[in-house]
């Protein structure tokens, strides 16, 4: 990965809201504020390599994956049509959040699959992709082409990032692949930790534009957008 910023616009819930620091603080790391956080008592020993990815991201759930910035385009550019896609009217997508495993990782997903949520999903997809350069050969290889559908395919190579459309699933990661031994335990553990925080449904109802200043950065929040209903 070449040593520049990359962008992503996510959906994070709002700093120090519960939801915000159930994530942050099983991460060991607050996106917002850009602070290490110590982790809660009672994790697996390995719990921080069991977090080193997403630790990288911050808790968050992925709208338009990172980018490069095309030629000619400019933070400032991105951060305006953030404010200016916030302030379009739709529907603001509301989800019942539940703890379980997606892909051998383990997130808060919708309990539901929301048609609302896809269409935000897809309209960020469609709205920020001007700003986005071509995938580098090293970028395309590094999302494994092989291993994917033909149609995960079209869309890396047609919107950079293969898991859009009816291939996107909501997902607020909180842990890296888990070998299949180790994934039960750990959900039933974090199920029961999310059942303590007394979260009920949730609005996805902000935008966050995130910069990562180089490829050995974590990614931070440096604007939020409240969605117009």
């Amino acid at each position: 990965m070449a040593n520049h910023p990359r962008y992503a616009i996510y959906y994070t819930a709002r700093p120090d809201s519960a939801l915000d620091r159930f994530g942050a603080v099983l991460l060991g790391y607050d996106a917002h504020s850009g602070e290490d956080l110590s982790f809660p008592d009672g994790l697996p020993l390995d719990w921080r390599e069991l977090t080193r990815d997403p630790r990288k991201y911050g808790f968050h759930a992925t709208l338009k994956a990172p980018i490069a910035l095309a030629d000619g385009k400019a933070e400032a550019q991105l951060a305006a049509a953030c404010e200016l896609f916030a302030d379009l009217a739709r529907p603001v997508p509301v989800i019942q959040p539940v703890v379980d495993s997606i892909s051998g990782f383990i997130a808060v997903i919708p309990g539901e699959r929301s048609a609302d949520l896809d269409l935000l999903a897809a309209q960020a997809t469609r709205a920020f992709d001007s700003f986005r350069a071509p995938l580098s050969p090293e970028d395309r290889a590094r999302r494994s082409p092989e291993a994917l559908t033909p149609r995960q395919r079209d869309y890396l190579d047609r919107w950079g990032y293969p898991y859009v459309f009816e291939e996107f699933r909501f997902h607020m990661t909180l842990t890296g692949r888990l070998p299949a031994e180790r994934r039960e335990p750990i959900v039933a553990m974090l199920r029961s930790r999310f059942s303590t925080t007394g979260i009920g449904p949730i609005a996805i109802d902000a935008i966050a534009l995130c910069r990562q200043d180089n490829a050995n950065s974590r990614f931070r929040v440096i604007g939020r957008w409240q969605l117009r209903d």
